[in-house]
Order: C-alpha cells, then sequence, then structure tokens
C-alpha cells in the first residue's frame, strides 16, 4: 500500500513538473534608448496598418484586395491571380532578408518589428495605463476584489477589446472597401465572411496578445526553434558580460571596496528580468526565448548609471567579444545573403516596372473549326479577352498578321474600364484562294490607341481548307 502511494507520488511529481502553470509576468517600464526606439518603430507600424487602408490613389482605395473580382489594387498597380509568382519572388525577398538580419543581429525583427511583439507592447502599455506600474499591478492582483479593482480590470479590458476590434475592422478593411465598412457594421448589413474575419481578428487579437503573449513566442511560432541555426559567433546578441558582472551581489551606491569582497558589477537587483517581457534572466547566457528587444540593457543601464558604474553589462555584443576576441561584421554568409537580397530585389523592381498593365488572350471557338461564307471565303471565329490592368480606363485597336490578305470583321476599335476584363467575340476572314496550307499561325496585336504605350501581342492558328 506504501509503495503504490509512493508511486502515485512520483506521477504526480512528475505531472507537475511536465505541465507547470503559466506564470504571469508583470512587465516593468523601461526606460533608455533601445526602449525609445522600440517604442517609436512599433507606433510607426501600428500607424502604418491602421491608416493605409485610408489613402486613396486616383480616387480609389490605394490598397484594396478585392477577391471577389481577383483583383488587387496596390498603389495604381493592379495584379491578377496569374501575378501571383511575382508574390511568391516577395515572400522569398522577405525570407532572404530575415535571414540576413538574423545572421547579422539575431532576433532583434522579433523584438522591434513583429506583430506579435507589437500588438503586445501595445497592450501592455494599455496595462500600465489602466492598472499602474509593475509592484501597483502586481498588489492589484493580489488583493482582493474592490470597486477600484473592478473598474481598472474594466478599463483595461475594454482598451484591449477596443484595439482588438479596430485591428479587425482594420484587416479587413483591406479586402472590404473600408469606408463602406462602418456602415455595414453599423446597419449589420454584413457578409458571413466580413463577419466571420471581423470575428476572429477580433478573439486572436485579444487572445494572443493580451492573455498569451509570450507564450506566442515561445511555444507557438517556429522562429524561434530554429534561428539559432543562423547564428555564428559573430551574430550580434542581447548579453551578459559575465566576466565583468560575476559575482553577483547587493552593496551601497557608491560603495568602491565590492572588487576586494568578490562582487563584479552586477548588484542582483532583478531590473532586467522585470523589464522582460518574455520573463527570462539574460545572465543564464543566450536563450531562444529571447526576442532581442533589448529591454534588459536599458534597464541595466539605468542601475549602472544610479551605482556610477559604466554601462555595458548588458549589451548588443558578439560571442567573440565577450571571449576577448575579434569580431567580423563582414563575413562570407552574411554578404552572401545580402547579395541574393540585393539581387532578388532588382529582378523584382525590374519585373514591376517592366510590366505591362495589359492582358490578352485569345481562344479558338471550340464548336467549329471553320465556315465558308456565301463568297466562298473562310472565316475563324475567337474569343478576345482583354485585360485592363491599369487604375485608369484605356482605348485599343486590335489587329492581325501573320496571312497576306487576313482581316478582321466587325469592329476593331475598344474602350476598357479600368480593372476590368472583357471577352469580345471576332472573326477573321480572307480569301479561300490565299490558303496555301491547312494550318497557318497568325498573329493578334491589342495596342493602345489613347496615347499610353501600351501593346501586347498573342498567336493563334487559323484553320482552312486548300483549294486544288
Amino acid at each position: 500500500m506504501k509503495a503504490a502511494n509512493g508511486r502515485k507520488e512520483e506521477k504526480k511529481a512528475e505531472s507537475e513538473s511536465l505541465y507547470q502553470k503559466r506564470k504571469h509576468i508583470y512587465v516593468r517600464k523601461a526606460v533608455g534608448i533601445f526602449t525609445t526606439l522600440r517604442t517609436s518603430l512599433n507606433w510607426v507600424l501600428l500607424v502604418a496598418y491602421f491608416s493605409m487602408s485610408w489613402l486613396t490613389w486616383d480616387g480609389k482605395q490605394a490598397i484594396f484586395f478585392d477577391l471577389p473580382n481577383r483583383q488587387f489594387n496596390i498603389f495604381g498597380f493592379t495584379f491578377f491571380p496569374h501575378d501571383f509568382m511575382l508574390l511568391s519572388w516577395i515572400l522569398i525577398i522577405c525570407a532572404f532578408g530575415l535571414f540576413f538580419i538574423t545572421v547579422f543581429a539575431g532576433r532583434v525583427w522579433c523584438g522591434y518589428a513583429c506583430p506579435q511583439s507589437v500588438w503586445t507592447f501595445l497592450y501592455i502599455w494599455a496595462e500600465r495605463i489602466t492598472e499602474g506600474s509593475r509592484n501597483k499591478r502586481m498588489s492589484l492582483d493580489n488583493g482582493k476584489m474592490t470597486t477600484e479593482k473592478f473598474m481598472r480590470k474594466l478599463a483595461k479590458h475594454s482598451l484591449w477589446m477596443f484595439f482588438a476590434l479596430a485591428t479587425a475592422f482594420a484587416f479587413v478593411g483591406y479586402f472590404s472597401p473600408v469606408r463602406e465598412l462602418g456602415g455595414k457594421i453599423l446597419e449589420w448589413d454584413l457578409g458571413p465572411w466580413e463577419m466571420w474575419w471581423l470575428f476572429f481578428f477580433t478573439a486572436a487579437t485579444y487572445i494572443n496578445a493580451g492573455w498569451l503573449r509570450e507564450q506566442v513566442c515561445m511555444y507557438m511560432c517556429p522562429y524561434a526553434r530554429f534561428q539559432s541555426v543562423m547564428f555564428d559567433r559573430d551574430t550580434l546578441v542581447v548579453s551578459y558580460d559575465a566576466a565583468r558582472g560575476e559575482g553577483r551581489g547587493p552593496r551601497k551606491k557608491g560603495s568602491t571596496d565590492y572588487k576586494e569582497k568578490g562582487l563584479g558589477d552586477c548588484i542582483d537587483c532583478g531590473v532586467c528580468v522585470q523589464v522582460c517581457p518574455v520573463g527570462i534572466d539574460i545572465r543564464d547566457g543566450l536563450q531562444y526565448e529571447c526576442i532581442t528587444c533589448a529591454a534588459c540593457i536599458d534597464g541595466c543601464n539605468e542601475m549602472m548609471d544610479k551605482m556610477g558604474y559604466p554601462r555595458g553589462l548588458v549589451r548588443y555584443t558578439t560571442e567573440n567579444e565577450l571571449e576577448g576576441k575579434k569580431s567580423h561584421i563582414l563575413r562570407p554568409r552574411l554578404i552572401g545573403y545580402f547579395v541574393a537580397l540585393m539581387a532578388m530585389i532588382i529582378a523584382v523592381g525590374f519585373a514591376v516596372s517592366d510590366r505591362i498593365p495589359l492582358e490578352l488572350e485569345v481562344l479558338r471557338d471550340r464548336n467549329q473549326l471553320y465556315r465558308i461564307d456565301d463568297q466562298g471565303r473562310i472565316e475563324n471565329s475567337f474569343i478576345i479577352k482583354i485585360a485592363n490592368m491599369d487604375q485608369k480606363p484605356h482605348s485599343y485597336t486590335l489587329s492581325v498578321s501573320g496571312l497576306q490578305g487576313l482581316e478582321l470583321v466587325g469592329e476593331n476599335q475598344v474602350t476598357v474600364n479600368a480593372s476590368e476584363v472583357i471577352n469580345i467575340p471576332m472573326r477573321m476572314r480572307i480569301d479561300a484562294k490565299s490558303m496555301t496550307t491547312p494550318s497557318v499561325d497568325v498573329t493578334v496585336t491589342v495596342k493602345s490607341s489613347d496615347g499610353s504605350s501600351f501593346e501586347l501581342s498573342k498567336e493563334s492558328r487559323f484553320i482552312g481548307s486548300v483549294q486544288r
């Protein structure tokens, strides 16, 4: 019986060690150059996200992804599904950009520009202005429910929900006309997809930035797991200078004999842990949870200033520098990523700038190969598909070449509105005596006739009978 109870206790202890309950992190406000830089960049990114859908370009929404019509309008450029190869290249550019940044400065992207971090810091800011400083928040959570506590919690969650709703509204505004979306919400005239994405992004933002926070970075984000593969001994990371800081211990301000007592510059104040949004102790060495936000650097520098010690106990540095070796900024892998990144950016930039905002398809009538009219002429029927991928209407002239005497039957002038796709039934006709082979390659050309220089050609085949 005792042995059985002992095994139960062992299983219980093992279960508790494997499934540890999350402890809420009360983030202390850091003050310093890196916090100022990160906060400024965060606000720029937030303003850009919430405002870009409201910008106009030539009287239209500047960024609008019109999924029902399969059109993606971005600052005067209209892209269609067949342009998704460009999207693939842009994603590759983003990947190589991330690799380059990681090799150079670790997870600095996570700490300064990742949406999860940006919104998390926004929610921490809302928590701070409603519930107070770190110590006040801890006391508030540990105390009994009072009217003040209830009102502060209500204010915090109201702000959280407001930011979540605004985030969802801004996101859907890129896919549904943003100036009409507000009216649709007030009139409850939303489509099923609009309702779903509004609900989904509201819930996702509220939960991820308000409740999960560092859990997303530590357990859900794959980048945290494979980032170390791209590190080397010359990668800039946030590090604690153990040679200077150890051993740790408190002392009076202005004391000069702490070295004789075997103490280093670290006063073991714990500020570096208190300001960390993921709750790690940077003094334990480089950890995959670290998002390189440098809050611990600002916190430590603040304490070093108060003690009169030199800054830089915690700083951006490299493994080689910490070991007293020379660091190398320019190294083959970093240069390789940079060259590849620049080459792809130039290639995509050239492809976009050289892109003709016109699409042409020539489709044969599948119902019949050809027909002979009353005058003995051979006719082929086609469907000519023209897509105007510009933000302005254009007029085009159609012509055909490749066979002497071949002509288009019908009107060869057409006007296509901005971002419009039209199908034009068109017949080609030729005297039967001009046919020397049963099949001839012909070229259909569409050329703008309104002063723009757009021109595009497509090949097709003209089929008929050869007279003997």
